[in-house]
């Protein structure tokens, strides 16, 4: 990415439209329909500088949110944890139609012996999204060991790859199957392969080293407010939970984000090869003959990107061409790519998506009609 910071219209924006971008987000904190939010635009690898709105926590005496702001992501995550996996795939270690129980031999037990990686990235595999005591765990500080353990245990919701639905607990075991492949644990991982050669310096999958006082709060409700479990505690900050337990800035996921926009290189490094990532942008569930043409039609994924514009997913908007993707997170994150437009969008707020999807579906609405 250019050290330089284009004008909107070196950008190829119209300066008037990205000022309502601006002018949106400004209201919406103005109006308390978000504590704070920091955005990146960019297209075809020129980045407007990122912006910040409003304050690091609901607290009406929480600090201004900074361009550089660091924010819990949630599921933004996983697709992070699937490059991770995708890079032992392109290095021959595995097969995206491995059964998973070849891996991780504890795995293959309940029905759960047909399962593939490919199905684990794609959401079809038959594994619900969380454990039935996720909140049970937290609430006694589990290691993620034990989260995992749990899971290989697991009844399936449906037969794998006869439907679609969302589910954390495949992101888990995918980040089981890194780690064995590669000896090193996920957060090590990512951060050798993907954060420290991409120059991701203010993100981590868990908080390790990073600068606590520049971390946005989430604005939790009532379950979580005053817990020792929830989103801004001690204990979910440091478990680095493989489904949504990274932490970013805006300009570090761009420049993830421009990774796949660039084909696997960027600033002269490559780390993924263009087949790797055509594989995972690619729809990989609307082909499958034996999902539901109904549930095919109102939902696609790639490996580890969900296929946009959809219907069901409002986080994206309306306005995306053919072949986009991208990928929310309910602590009220999306990120998206346009490749049809070379467009890169990052938006993170701290307002939890169950209140916030419909205004990130709108920002992005007005960043796609920003493009001319």
């Amino acid at each position: 990415m250019p050290n330089s910071v284009p004008t909107p219209t070196e950008a190829g924006f119209d300066p008037t439209r990205i000022d309502r971008v601006f002018t949106f987000l400004e209201s919406a904190v103005a109006d308390d329909k978000l504590p704070g939010a920091a955005i990146q635009i960019g297209r075809a690898g020129r980045f407007l500088a990122p912006r910040a709105f409003g304050r690091m926590g609901p607290a009406r005496t929480a600090a201004p949110t900074q361009p550089d702001t660091i924010f819990l992501t949630a599921s933004v995550t996983k697709p992070l944890t699937v490059t991770a996996v995708m890079l032992l795939v392109e290095r021959g270690q595995l097969l995206l139609d491995d059964a998973v129980h070849t891996l991780i031999p504890e795995f293959g037990n309940r029905g759960k012996q047909a399962i593939t990686v490919r199905q684990l990235m794609t959401h079809t595999s038959g594994l619900p999204d969380m454990l039935p005591n996720n909140t049970a765990l937290r609430q006694a500080h589990a290691p993620i060991v034990e989260f995992y353990r749990q899971i290989f245990e697991l009844e399936l919701l449906f037969a794998p790859g006869t439907h679609i639905q969302y589910q954390s607990c495949g992101t888990a075991t995918l980040a089981v199957i890194a780690e064995r492949l590669s000896g090193m644990p996920l957060p090590a991982l990512l951060h050798q392969e993907i954060f420290a050669p991409l120059g991701m310096h203010d993100t981590a999958l868990g908080v390790q080293d990073l600068p606590q006082e520049r971390i946005a709060h989430v604005n939790v409700g009532p379950d979580m407010l005053g817990t020792d479990w929830g989103w801004n505690t001690p204990y979910w900050w440091q478990l680095g939970a493989p489904w949504g337990g990274m932490f970013s800035t805006v300009g570090d996921i761009a420049r993830f984000c421009h990774l796949f926009l660039n084909g696997g290189e960027l600033d002269g490094v490559r780390i993924l090869s263009p087949a790797t990532v055509q594989a995972m942008t690619a729809d990989q569930t609307s082909a499958q003959p034996t999902i539901p043409a109904e549930i095919r039609a109102q939902q696609a994924w790639g490996l580890g990107w969900r296929q946009m514009p959809t219907s069901t997913w409002s986080y994206g908007g309306n306005l995306l061409a053919p072949g986009a993707y991208g990928h929310g997170g309910a602590t009220g994150t999306v990120v998206w790519i346009d490749p049809a437009r070379q467009l890169v969008c990052a938006l993170f707020t701290n307002e939890p998506a169950v209140n916030s999807e419909r205004l990130l579906g709108q920002v992005s609405n007005l960043v796609a009609a920003a493009a001319v």
